[in-house]
């Protein structure tokens, strides 16, 4: 069984569709992982819980998914050392736009790593996650310098009409 050091949250249910690309890339490189649904203003007391106990349940970084006003990589951030990075899901007023600038827009001294808007952004974090990881997992290392490796031969064997 893989040692779980990525948690994935998220804000609601239908986050996942989005979300769930961070999970197949760490899937995919053989990175534990956890998928929760974490509401920065729905449930605020688990939010906290989560963050500030991540590092002690053996979690190296945390993907925080959302929306619309996009609390909650910012507050998880606030509540733990750990890396956070936030991925801004579409949202169905803005596209996406304030949910970027939520989670971008992050004041001095409480970083967050911010992805690109939607499934990109899912799929990318779980690649910066893997890459964050691989600094103390050779194993984790070496896999995604594989999977870097397969991207780029599969450019290279592409053909035009």
């Amino acid at each position: 069984m893989t040692k779980v050091v990525v948690g994935i949250i998220m804000g609601s249910q239908s986050d996942w569709a989005t979300m769930k690309h961070a999970a197949d890339v760490l899937g995919e490189l053989g990175v534990g992982y956890e998928t929760k649904i974490v509401s920065a203003h729905r449930t605020p007391d688990l939010l906290f819980e989560y963050a500030s106990t991540a590092a002690e349940r053996g979690i190296c970084v945390i993907i925080a998914g959302a929306g619309g006003a996009a609390h909650l990589p910012g507050m998880t951030a606030a509540k733990t050392r750990l890396p956070v990075l936030g991925v801004p899901v579409q949202s169905k007023a803005l596209s996406g736009m304030d949910s970027l600038l939520s989670i971008v827009q992050m004041p001095k001294g409480i970083p967050v790593g911010t992805l690109a808007i939607g499934d990109a952004g899912a799929a990318n974090a779980g690649l910066l996650a893997a890459a964050i990881v691989a600094l103390g997992d050779p194993v984790v290392a070496e896999r995604l310098e594989a999977y870097r490796a397969a991207q780029t031969l599969r450019v290279l064997e592409d053909k035009l009409p």
